[in-house]
């Protein structure tokens, strides 16, 4: 089994990249999608949530009201800390269950968005990069997601930068320019990927 650890700043095409991956043949195991499985309605991990912050951060239906939640845990970085630490052990667990029902010799992609600002390089046998210029990130967020330009430049400036991502890269995935040559690069990593797995 090869572990990789896949991550890259907001608007450079992690998410079209794990697709590409996963299309190929390779085992998924997304961080993000993990966080809100562990807090869906009755899970010991919403319960936990509700205990450390109160009722007031339920919708009416019962789920976690994530709107609500963050503008109480990105105003109080003690707050966020401690969500972190019921959130974070649910998340590790899980993708230890996942990782441990794949086969021997595939090739698990961790999707961790911030996988350079928590310092979790060493938990994979290779860390992939998906890389573009922040004026690109910028232009994607504004144009194709509808974000306004303070909001996009807000979320850009709370990840790691550009250097940082790199310097902990095995393999950098190029996303600068349009995404029709993506899968030709994907598809070379893929091969690469697949290799050293069998070689493992």
């Amino acid at each position: 089994m090869l572990k990789v650890g896949l991550t890259g700043g907001i608007g450079a095409g992690k998410s079209e990249v794990s697709r590409l991956l996963v299309a190929s043949g390779a085992v998924l195991i997304d961080a993000d999608k993990i966080a809100r499985e562990v807090v869906e309605p009755g899970t010991p991990g919403l319960a936990q949530v509700v205990e450390a912050f109160g009722q007031e951060i339920l919708a009416p239906d019962g789920t976690l009201d994530r709107p609500k939640l963050g503008s109480i845990v990105f105003a109080d970085p003690q707050k966020l800390a401690l969500l972190n630490s019921i959130v974070h052990p649910l998340v590790g667990a899980r993708s230890a269950e996942l990782e441990e029902a794949a086969s021997e010799d595939a090739v698990v992609i961790h999707d961790v968005p911030l996988l350079a600002e928590n310092g979790l390089a060493p938990l994979y046998d290779l860390v992939v990069v998906v890389d573009a210029r922040p004026e690109t990130q910028l232009d994607r967020l504004v144009r194709l997601r509808g974000m306004s330009e303070e909001d996009a430049r807000a979320r850009m400036a709370a990840q790691a930068t550009r250097e940082k991502r790199l310097e902990i890269a095995h393999i950098v995935i190029d996303n600068d320019g349009p995404l029709e040559g993506l899968g030709q690069r994907v598809d070379a990593v893929w091969a690469d990927l697949a290799r050293r797995a069998r070689a493992a």
